[in-house]
């Protein structure tokens, strides 16, 4: 059977299961669009989220950024993995306990402030569109790449998946979609690395293999890709060449935006009580770590793999005639990801150190995971399984995404602020509406993404680290934070990350180079991915500054607060 053939027909299946799933477990009233109904099993939750927190960045792009920038983009692991560790201890309990369906929600219940929670809303949106971009680029990639589709027609049937079974459903049939969706991801994602493995280390566990010894010269791994990377003039892949003061902060970002976006929260709405939501989020951790274990693995064995099979005699000298390129780089150069000038006209593609000589004019990173099956020779149904998990991985996140953007407008927007006495038919008329113009927009923003998916999703996570995360913070732990400390911060910190951003000439990754990299940075060595940390620094600051300058909250408020953070029972157990 064609690889074609195949791909077209495990995506479909797969694309069947998702619209099904849709039909099945469509949402019949708000508190099923919204919530799911609070009644999804917390393990089931766990994987949702998982589903939910492994987008196109992770599946599709991570790897891809590691096996091109080494050592220094490992703070992509770390941030999000310990950014979801900080959601799961600090926020999601506190949050599920106070009992509402959205973030904008308990901002503004919180800080008693219709304004709050409006400039909640916009800090949501902007973070979650910045976001879905990212997830859209992913979902054209695997089209482009795969099904002969061009960048935009894959981009237009992602969405219309999407269109489906999120506006029908809404939480509830995006919840158990997103189940589906994490266990075709994950098969997808240590399928192909569990083979590599093999065949480069003979170790059949990727996290294991990538510090193990490979099978033909018997060297540790990343020494063989260390050398194999300098000898084409380039830097050690286990080198650190950023500083030291933008890896912690990009971490940073990463960590506070992970807690602070608005998608991953309310999954823990969705579940019955408290301790369901510590329990999933507890499952999410686990099932999120078979892929984030796996990742480092997947990047250097592809980076391992590009090389061998690009220049399989070594560097400049003997490089490999144009026309004897393997197949899968004819693939994916009719899709304008790869892309190759012979620029000395000498029929041979030469890869140098010397941007001036360096033919290799355009790899796009986010082809890495879904090229490597095809560059490691690998069977083709496990290059049908990557599309199919590379779609899965793109659309469950937009999904939820476009579900936060909806639930902002329909619930915080119109029936908050706008029409308080909509009926409950109205308001999920409305919600599906929202649902509809929102994922128009993502398409239309996802026709050209600012960079990479995992990039563009960095700038994301600082936006709502920058914005959204002192404020759940600081209302849930801070009695004294009042609605104008909130405000103010809340605007501070959206206002001076996305100011610097924008003035940071080069927002985005210059697809003509070869390793990670980012414009030069206007603060100190802070480039604009890392600019979140020093925005929610900004925010705390200006919150505390003029939360002490101004009134108290009222006392209900302040009683509020405490009900939040102490369990039930522990007044009348500590007065016995």
């Amino acid at each position: 059977m064609e690889q074609f053939t195949l791909n077209l027909i495990v995506v479909g299946l797969t694309f069947a299961l998702y619209v099904g799933i849709a039909f099945w477990a469509r949402a019949g009233s708000t508190s099923e669009f919204y919530a799911a109904g609070r009644g999804v099993h917390p393990v089931l939750n766990g994987m949702a989220t998982g589903a939910d927190w492994m987008s196109a960045a992770s599946f599709i792009s991570m790897a891809g950024i590691i096996a091109f920038g080494g050592y220094d983009t490992s703070a992509y692991l770390m941030g999000w993995t310990g950014g979801y560790v900080l959601l799961a201890m600090l926020l999601a309990p506190y949050l599920r306990k106070f009992g509402k369906f959205t973030v904008p929600e308990f901002i503004g219940d919180r800080f008693y402030s219709q304004t709050a929670r409006l400039i909640a809303v916009i800090c949501l949106i902007v973070a979650s569109v910045t976001y879905v971009i990212g997830q859209m680029k992913g979902v054209g990639v695997a089209f482009s790449g795969f099904l002969n589709m061009s960048y935009e027609m894959g981009l237009l049937v992602g969405a219309i998946i999407v269109a489906v079974y999120a506006v029908l459903g809404g939480m509830k049939g995006i919840t158990y979609t997103q189940v589906a969706q994490y266990v075709v991801l994950i098969i997808a994602y240590t399928i192909p690395a569990i083979f590599i493995s093999l065949t480069i280390t003979g170790n059949p566990i990727p996290a294991l293999g990538l510090f193990s010894n490979t099978a033909a010269e018997g060297v540790p791994l990343l020494d063989k890709l260390d050398t194999v990377i300098q000898d084409l003039g380039f830097a050690s892949y286990t080198a650190q060449t950023d500083t030291t003061l933008n890896i912690f902060l990009f971490t940073l970002s990463l960590m506070i935006g992970t807690a602070g976006l608005p998608h991953v929260i309310v999954r823990f709405f969705t579940v019955p009580r408290v301790a369901d939501a510590r329990s999933s989020a507890g499952w999410a951790l686990v099932f999120i770590a078979l892929l984030y274990l796996t990742a480092p693995a997947v990047g250097a064995m592809a980076r391992l793999n590009f090389v061998d099979t690009m220049w399989p005699n070594g560097p400049q000298e003997d490089a490999i005639a144009i026309e004897e390129m393997p197949n899968w780089v004819q693939n994916w150069e009719r899709t304008g990801l790869l892309a190759f000038e012979d620029k000395n006209g000498d029929g041979r593609i030469e890869y140098w150190a010397d941007e001036e000589k360096n033919e290799a004019v355009k790899v796009d990173r986010d082809i890495m995971v879904l090229a490597n099956p095809e560059i490691a020779g690998l069977p083709s149904w496990v290059i049908a399984l990557v599309v199919a998990g590379g779609l899965a991985a793109a659309l469950s996140t937009a999904a939820g995404l476009l579900m936060a953007i909806s639930s902002a407008v329909s619930h915080d927007l119109i029936k908050s602020m706008i029409n308080p006495a909509i009926s409950e038919k109205n308001e999920l008329m409305a919600a599906r509406i929202s649902m509809l113009v929102a994922i128009a927009a993502a398409t239309w923003l996802g026709l050209n993404p600012p960079g990479f998916a995992a990039q563009t999703v960095a700038l994301a996570f600082g936006i709502a680290g920058a914005s959204l995360f002192p404020a759940i913070l600081m209302g849930i732990f801070s009695k004294r934070m009042n609605s104008q400390g909130a405000i103010a911060g809340m605007l501070a910190g959206l206002l001076t990350t996305v100011i610097y951003i924008f003035l940071h000439k080069g927002w985005f990754f210059i697809p003509d180079t070869n390793s990670f990299t980012d414009a030069d940075p206007l603060l100190l060595s802070i480039k604009s991915t890392s600019f979140g940390a020093v925005g929610a620094m900004i925010n705390f600051a200006v919150g505390y500054f003029v939360s002490n300058a101004t009134q108290q909250p009222p006392e209900e408020v302040q009683e509020l607060v405490e009900s939040i953070r102490v369990p039930k029972g522990a007044g009348a157990a500590q007065a016995h």
